[in-house]
């Protein structure tokens, strides 16, 4: 049976922060880059209605892991549901390697996983959400 993957969802009025802890790589960008809005010592600890959706946009687009998107509320706007078909990669300094973009990824079983925005995939081999980063290789100071 397989482990239901929880969801969790702050609204500002007209975008909606999604967060999928399970991703999560714990790379910190969210908290130094918008603090007012999230702190992981409070509960919620995502409080969206501490910026403009424009700053959340912003900043969820510098989600290394994917762990962060967003909805629009309003149905009839897609900007945030879908990405241009631009890809961009990037090797992180001793961590993940980071695509951009829409991608489709085959897993080892033949699952296909859609993926949107940013993807964080393993370099140190270590993690134990493969191929996705999980944040081990700072904790085995994996160097490149």
């Amino acid at each position: 049976m397989a482990e239901r993957e929880i969801v969790k969802k702050y609204s500002n009025g007209e975008l909606t922060v999604v967060w999928k802890p399970k991703l999560c790589i714990h790379s910190a960008i969210c908290v130094n880059t918008l603090p007012k809005v999230y702190n992981p010592n409070e509960k919620p600890w995502i409080k969206a209605e501490n910026a403009s959706t424009d700053e959340l946009k912003a900043q969820i687009s510098k989600c290394p892991s994917g762990a962060l998107s967003y909805e629009m509320d309003n149905e009839d706007e897609q900007e945030g549901k879908e990405m241009k078909s631009h890809m961009q990669i990037q090797v992180s300094p001793n961590g993940p390697l980071l695509i951009q973009g829409n991608l489709s990824v085959t897993l080892a079983d033949g699952r296909i996983e859609d993926k949107k925005r940013t993807t964080a995939f393993c370099r140190c081999g270590g993690s134990a959400n493969k191929p996705y980063c999980d944040g081990t290789h700072s904790k085995i100071d994996f160097k490149d």
